[in-house]
């Protein structure tokens, strides 16, 4: 197996990485969905709240209880 080894320059390799970075998060984690206006770590929390048995017609529940 042989090694290709490029000559590039720091600004190059980090302008690139971040580029691509910033549009996954902007495209994956920031904006809401469409079906539900939920962000996905907001769905995520609401999920494991209702996998807890954290509902509405339960009495109040810090959310630090919730990560047990």
């Amino acid at each position: 197996m042989s090694e290709i080894i490029q000559d590039l320059s720091l600004e190059d390799v980090l302008g690139d990485r971040f580029g691509r970075y910033s549009k996954y998060i902007i495209q994956e984690r920031a904006l809401p969905d469409v079906r539900d206006g939920l962000k996905p770590v907001q769905r995520r929390i609401l999920y494991a709240m209702y996998s807890s048995g954290n509902t509405h017609d339960k009495n109040f529940r810090k959310s630090a209880k919730n990560s047990r």
